[in-house]
């Protein structure tokens, strides 16, 4: 059972299970602006796949199809995601992280109880987290499992508290959970809110390529497909109680993101022969590039350890960040009608989060 599987990582993670197992798979999603039926259309019809509509947040609805369905594993991929809006209004952060992880809780707790010593030893309950419940790094040093949680954003605070209800069921009730605390992703299926593909449509379109302060942020990026293979390894091999860091250490600044995606975009759609940058004039992508105010609260940087999930468990990620930019650019170009199908009515590349 996967919630959240029609957003950005769950979409890709399904993918991830579909092909390698031959089990049958559950997806819960509420279907929000970030999550949509177009991520799943070409596996709607997979004889081992059925897809169900609701909130995590609905007892009942969570309870019944537990007991209906009875998962022998459940990955916790709901969530509300980004920073900004998280900023704009934190109360459906609290509401999807904060509760509707504890409904899952609740529900995953009553079904266990009930079930028999085989399922018992089999059930898994993997709640899947971010890097940003640390908090900030200075320029040196590394996150690691053991890293006091310091969150300073709305959306950080709510992914924080929900790792700690994880971890107290695990305590208190012997639900076997594990939890996952991954660095930023990026690849195939992203909502166009986050920077990578945002970057990419609006240089597409000849609009403004916005890069936050000085541009000096760092964060540590990690190609998805590569998470979801690092999820799918602790699902089988992960100590229920413990919590893995997932990151691919290709740390790299803001700016210099924002640069290389128009380095590749030069390379796989010329400016020169973009119709949208010919009508303005513009000779190169980064010259749409521009610093616009900062994100308040913007943490500095994050770098994470993976030693853990290395040494444990053997996943090690196979996407260096110049090969899976590249493969996402060139999956943008060639989606085009994705990116308007999940934009349509919803977002427009607006500025998110600033405080008035």
């Amino acid at each position: 059972m996967v919630t959240g599987g029609a957003g950005f990582i769950g979409a890709n993670f399904v993918r991830t299970l579909l092909r390698r197992t031959q089990d049958r798979l559950i997806v819960l999603d509420k279907l929000t602006y970030a999550g949509n039926l177009e991520s799943l259309k070409d596996i709607l019809s997979d004889s081992r796949f059925k897809f169900v509509q609701g909130d995590i947040s609905d007892r009942d609805l969570v309870r019944s199809l537990m007991f209906q369905e009875k998962p022998f594993s459940v990955i916790n991929l709901a969530a509300e995601t980004h920073v900004d809006r998280s900023i704009d209004n934190p109360r459906p952060f609290i509401e999807t992280n904060l509760v509707g992880t504890f409904e899952l809780l609740e529900a995953s707790r009553l079904f266990f109880k009930e079930q028999d010593s085989s399922l018992q030893a089999q059930f898994r309950f993997v709640h899947v987290s971010t890097d940003e419940v640390y908090g900030t790094l200075g320029p040196s040093g590394l996150f690691s499992e053991e890293t006091p949680y310091a969150p300073n954003s709305p959306y950080s605070a709510s992914k924080a508290g929900a790792d700690h209800m994880v971890r107290a069921y695990f305590e208190t009730y012997h639900l076997p959970t594990l939890i996952t605390n991954c660095s930023n992703n990026y690849g195939p299926f992203q909502f166009p809110e986050k920077l990578i593909p945002l970057i990419i449509l609006n240089a597409l379109e000849s609009k403004p390529l916005p890069v936050y302060g000085d541009g000096q942020n760092v964060r540590d990026w990690l190609y998805v497909g590569d998470h979801c293979e690092g999820i799918w390894q602790v699902v089988l091999k992960g100590k229920p109680g413990e919590k893995y860091n997932i990151g691919s250490r290709n740390e790299q600044k803001n700016i210099d993101v924002v640069r290389m995606i128009c380095d590749s975009l030069e390379e796989w759609h010329p400016a020169k022969s973009n119709p949208a940058l010919q009508k303005r004039s513009v000779k190169h992508y980064r010259d749409l590039m521009s610093f616009v105010p900062d994100r308040p609260g913007h943490d500095r940087r994050y770098a994470i350890d993976p030693t853990k999930i290395r040494d444990e468990l053997g996943w090690a990620p196979q996407h260096d960040f110049k090969s899976g930019l590249n493969e996402t650019v060139k999956w943008y170009l060639d989606h085009r009608p994705w990116c308007e199908a999940v934009q349509a009515g919803k977002y427009r590349g607006e500025r998110l989060g600033v405080i008035k």
